[in-house]
């Protein structure tokens, strides 16, 4: 090992999170986590910008009132449903990795 290491061109954690972002970890419900990353696959993109842009839409449509387990579980309730009959009656062509 080199007794000086020059660190002149180094940056300061390259992996660091975009500006106004926090990493989490939550435990969400597989059939959930499988819906947003089908839905994301079929349209193009990431399930976790995806799932951010489901939470924003959501906290704009409620006046304010906060998210509780009951209301999150009620809306994946009513809306899980509607997005099984559209996958089913559109077809999409491309499988997902899961189902190979």
């Amino acid at each position: 090992m080199k007794k000086h290491h020059d660190f002149s061109i180094s940056v300061r954690n390259p992996f660091s999170a975009a500006k106004g972002k926090t990493r989490i970890t939550i435990f969400v419900d597989d059939v959930i986590l499988d819906e947003f990353r089908a839905r994301a696959e079929t349209a193009g993109g990431g399930y976790q910008t995806m799932v951010n842009n489901a939470l924003k839409a959501y906290l704009a449509d409620t006046d304010s009132q906060p998210v509780t387990e009951a209301m999150l579980r009620r809306v994946i309730r009513e809306e899980l449903p509607k997005a099984r009959l559209a996958k089913h009656s559109g077809g999409r062509s491309k499988t997902r990795a899961t189902d190979r």
